[in-house]
């Protein structure tokens, strides 16, 4: 029997998809330079069927890959080719809400504004919050490690992740962590946050919940250059203060987002900051005088506050609606990622402007700048010869230009397909190694998501047979 017999076998035949018109609809994630045609797609709808379907996979030896909502921004969810997707989206129930530990339990197929939207009646919320957060899951967050705008006060999805329940690449169940906010032992839940799918699936996800915050205090900012708009971060930071989010904007994504939903941005300036202070009112007050006095002496050309609630929302929608709104302004993007020190925002931003120039491609800039993550959009038109290549070399030294800062070819969108290939500018072999005997320690036949994070050029990943060495050091549980 093979394993779509098998796959159709296990589940009805509409929810295990072979056909090649329902498979296209799978083929590619947010980055759709990346292609690929799967075996099948199976349509889960509990934590049984996925232990079922991997185990089928494991049996068979054949790939596979999770897939939420598709709105990977490196590929990571791309299928893997005569592979199986395994898609996650009507595993979308919130299991338990409880409100004296301020936790939730739920699916990975739930979205990520939804658990907000839920626990908001109760004066708590999910701090994640990623641009995509109206569509994108949770399990996809906690295999990317998604951060988001309030990132630089409140952390990761890993810093708010207890516990999950995950099937490992065998089919075997582990429970990692649990219901509480101090575990003992080592932090499987945290290494297993932003390892891509390549160690498992969650099925279920305990999240932390947090109150909201008493009060907000937005600022929009406009300044003549980027690199200005960096410095004010800057000195934001060296004063002590710690906003819940800053967020930097060029031009292009401003123009481009102004199209799409009339934010309002400042007219007459090449970039905007947007401050948010968040907290208890008191704590909020006496901080306005101090933040407000930095950006009126940082060379900026307005100062603009959000006058109520429906301002604020005004300004965040068009900073979130930013990456979508790029598409009016191209054909085609890249949306790269990558990290900067904070104090080297502005130079960063003045070499990507250079890069752009002399590459011939247009740069918007939208990037979370209060944890120095840049998220450039290299605008190209795919239809015309060699342009695609163009862009890509430009995302290329715009990566490296990271690391050659002390910094990172990621913040959260992950390595995926994308950036395989400069994983090595940063680790040295050893490290790389270590990575790769971990993975193969949890799936030694790198079923998996194969193919993602690391260079396929690279050495071998170890092979192990029998009990997972994770198991004999009491990493990992099985039932």
């Amino acid at each position: 029997m093979t394993i779509t017999e098998a796959l159709r076998k296990l589940l009805p035949p509409d929810r295990c998809l072979v056909d090649k018109a329902a498979l296209a609809a799978y083929a590619s994630d947010g980055v759709t330079a990346f292609h690929v045609v799967p075996l099948a797609v199976v349509l889960v709808e509990s934590h049984q069927e996925v232990v079922e379907v991997v185990s089928l996979c494991h049996l068979h030896h054949v790939p596979f890959v999770a897939r939420g909502s598709g709105t990977s921004l490196s590929g990571g969810s791309v299928p893997i080719e005569n592979g199986v997707v395994i898609a996650m989206n009507r595993m979308n129930r919130i299991i338990k809400v409880d409100l004296e530990a301020c936790l939730a339990v739920v699916e990975p197929g739930v979205t990520n504004l939804s658990v907000t939207k839920a626990v908001q009646p109760f004066g708590l919320h999910y701090a994640p919050d990623p641009s995509s957060q109206q569509v994108c899951t949770l399990g996809g967050n906690v295999a990317f490690n998604s951060g988001g705008a309030h990132c630089l006060k409140y952390g990761m999805t890993s810093n708010h992740i207890l516990g999950m329940k995950v099937v490992l690449p065998d089919g075997t169940v582990s429970e990692l962590g649990g219901p509480f906010a101090e575990g003992v032992g080592p932090d499987v839940t945290g290494m297993f946050c932003g390892t891509e799918g390549l160690m498992g699936i969650a099925t279920e996800i305990y999240l932390r919940l947090l109150p909201r915050a008493e009060r907000y205090h937005t600022i929009l900012v406009g300044y003549q250059t980027l690199e200005q708009a960096g410095d004010a971060v800057a000195a934001v930071v060296e004063s002590g203060l710690l906003p819940g989010a800053m967020e930097i904007m060029d031009r292009l994504a401003m123009d481009a987002a102004e199209a799409a939903v009339q934010s309002d941005f400042p007219a007459g300036s090449e970039a905007c900051l947007i401050v948010e202070l968040e907290g208890p009112a008191e704590q909020v007050t006496a901080e306005v005088p101090k933040l407000e006095s930095i950006l009126r002496r940082s060379d900026s050309v307005e100062v603009r506050i959000a006058k109520d609630a429906e301002d604020r929302m005004r300004i965040w929608k068009g900073r979130k609606s930013a990456f979508s709104a790029v598409g009016r302004l191209s054909p085609d993007f890249i949306v790269q990622d990558g990290v900067v020190p904070r104090r080297r925002l502005g130079q960063a931003l003045r070499r990507i402007d250079e890069l752009s120039k002399a590459c011939g491609l247009r740069v918007a800039n939208v990037f979370h700048a209060g944890d120095g993550n840049l998220h450039p959009l290299i605008l190209y038109d795919g239809r015309n010869q060699g342009e695609l290549e163009r862009a890509e070399a430009l995302a290329g030294k715009i990566l490296l230009m990271c690391v050659e800062m002390g910094g990172s070819i990621t913040g959260e969108h992950g390595v995926g397909l994308e950036k395989r290939d400069y994983l090595p500018a940063m680790f040295d072999s050893s490290s790389m190694q270590l990575m790769r005997d971990i993975r193969s320690a949890v799936d030694p036949s790198e079923l998996s998501n194969q193919g993602k994070m690391f260079p396929v050029t690279g050495a071998p990943a170890l092979v192990m047979r029998g009990l997972h060495p994770m198991e004999k050091t009491g990493l990992i549980s099985r039932e």
